[in-house]
């Protein structure tokens, strides 16, 4: 049974970053049967994808994030992490660790084979 736990900073400053680490068991992020993705879901609004990490380290970012995001994986840990510059308020939302088939559509929210419970993460002003 493979799992996700996110963890993150809960109540941030607006600031430069903020890290999101999420931690997978049941599988090991290095084998490349899955891509690991961080998704969020901002108050009263659909779920968006940010980007994807697979096993050999390659990326994709969703356009919206690209320019300040940034996904890493430390295989030692089974984790994969994600960073998110210039943080503002409007940043505030629940972010989702998921993993999903290697050759399914990452876009999709609806293929995601693996979903941690989501992390609350609150920019104030």
């Amino acid at each position: 049974q493979v799992q996700l736990q996110g963890s993150g900073p809960g109540l941030v400053n607006p600031s430069p970053t903020f890290s999101l680490t999420c931690t997978v068991s049941g599988a090991s992020i290095s084998t490349g049967y899955y891509a690991w993705s961080l998704i969020r879901q901002l108050p009263g609004k659909g779920l968006e994808w940010m980007g994807t990490i697979v096993s050999d380290g390659s990326r994709n970012y969703s356009p919206s994030f690209a320019s300040r995001t940034s996904l890493a994986q430390d295989t030692s840990k089974n984790q994969f992490s994600l960073q998110l510059g210039s943080v503002t308020p409007e940043d505030t939302a629940e972010y989702y660790c998921a993993g999903i088939n290697i050759g399914s559509k990452w876009l999709l929210m609806a293929r995601y084979d693996y979903w941690g419970q989501g992390t609350q993460v609150t920019v104030y002003s």
